[in-house]
């Protein structure tokens, strides 16, 4: 199976968050892409170049997505069916982005996200995680959630763990 990460506005598509996850999907058998958003901050631009990717995919595959790639994550799984989708502070219900009603067509949706967030507010995930009666962790942290990121892994390690065939 197959994960494509979806790093933030401002991010790439290799930063520290996605390397360290990626390196534990890679060592639990996943083959790990990161899609290059870096040329537009368009939210919807980069959830259209994600369907565009994963429409041919043949195989099974899980999303991950960071801030705004968590929206161009959901957003983009509902044209296209994943296994699983895990959310790191998702950039959902932001004043300005196209889709405010989601409906990704995906049984099993984990999202992790710092009570300390002063760019999405944690309220937004709550609202998410209610709507679609999908786990939400709520961790200290800020917005990048790097303070906290032994405890990302650990939830990532149980999302894979939760959906591997």
């Amino acid at each position: 199976m197959k994960i494509y990460f979806s790093h933030g506005k401002e991010s790439g598509p290799w930063g520290s968050k996605i390397k360290r996850l990626a390196d534990i999907a890679q060592v639990a058998g996943y083959q790990v892409d990161s899609i290059d958003y870096t040329d537009t901050f368009d939210p919807d631009v980069r959830a259209e170049r994600l369907v565009n990717i994963l429409k041919d995919e043949k195989e099974h595959f899980l999303l991950v997505g960071s801030s705004m790639g968590g929206y161009v994550s959901v957003v983009a799984a509902e044209q296209v069916e994943a296994e699983g989708i895990f959310l790191l502070a998702p950039a959902l219900y932001i004043p300005g982005y196209k889709v405010q009603d989601y409906h990704p067509k995906c049984g099993h949706i984990e999202i992790v996200h710092g009570w300390s967030d002063e760019v999405i507010p944690p309220e937004n995930s709550i609202r998410f995680a209610k709507a679609h009666d999908c786990s939400l962790h709520l961790i200290s942290g800020d917005h990048r959630l790097i303070s906290s990121i032994e405890t990302v892994e650990k939830v990532f390690r149980h999302f894979l763990a939760s959906v591997k065939n």
